[in-house]
């Protein structure tokens, strides 16, 4: 069994839509939980009352994911953010994979329809095979006992999806990039613009090599007021 284990903060105009993709897994035998992070607009109530199984915790996607983990029944985890979309027959691509890896992620493909978005949907799934380190948005999958042995998500405010990642391939756990391809909302690209957001990651990406703290990195990201 798979627990699909995902974070949710003030996701109120998305999740039904969430919640709608996801729910016919459980029927195939699967977990899905959701851990709230201390929503203020009534997505913890809406999950409440469809439901859904919802467990609280501190904000913070590490925070969250650790907390979901820790309630997981599944012998395999899967970390999916609210509005990344798994394709079809996902599920058991995780299974077969974990069954020789420890842990992997999707291709990527974004939900907008821009040639700029195409470019960097396969930049990001490239890179990924490339380097071996995956974000958050490319639903990050492991063995549960792998996780628990890593100790699992690094409590910081922003980048724990890369850290988790560099932490799993320095102790050079094997691992795998599936072909099928999550469906990855472009709603940030578009509001910001597509140089503009591309800019910004790598400029985060240089800073955390660089061994600016994660706290900095969270202000660079959030904005000045970000505590």
């Amino acid at each position: 069994m798979i627990t699909v284990v995902v974070p949710v903060l003030d996701e109120r105009a998305g999740i039904e839509s969430c919640l709608e993709a996801l729910s016919p897994l459980e029927a195939m035998g699967h977990e899905l939980l959701f851990v709230d992070g201390g929503s203020a607009d009534g997505t913890f109530e809406i999950l409440k009352e469809r439901g859904a199984d919802v467990l609280q915790s501190l904000p913070g996607r590490g925070r969250q994911m650790n907390a979901g983990a820790r309630a997981a029944r599944g012998t395999g985890l899967l970390f999916l953010h609210a509005d990344v979309r798994l394709p079809e027959g996902a599920l058991p691509a995780i299974q077969r994979a974990l069954v020789q890896k420890e842990w992997g992620w999707f291709s990527a493909r974004l939900t907008g329809t821009g040639p700029l978005l195409r470019t960097v949907e396969r930049f990001m799934t490239w890179r990924s095979r490339l380097t071996g380190i995956a974000t958050g948005d490319q639903g990050i999958f492991i063995r549960r006992e792998t996780f628990v042995g890593v100790g699992g998500y690094p409590d910081v405010p922003l980048m724990e999806d890369i850290r988790f990642c560099r932490m799993l391939k320095h102790r050079r756990l094997p691992s795998a990039c599936l072909p099928e391809s999550v469906l990855i909302s472009s709603r940030r690209w578009e509001q910001n613009g597509v140089l503009r957001t591309i800019l910004l990651m790598w400029s985060l990406r240089l800073a955390h090599f660089l061994g600016a703290s994660s706290r900095t990195l969270a202000r660079l990201y959030y904005g000045g007021t970000h505590p």
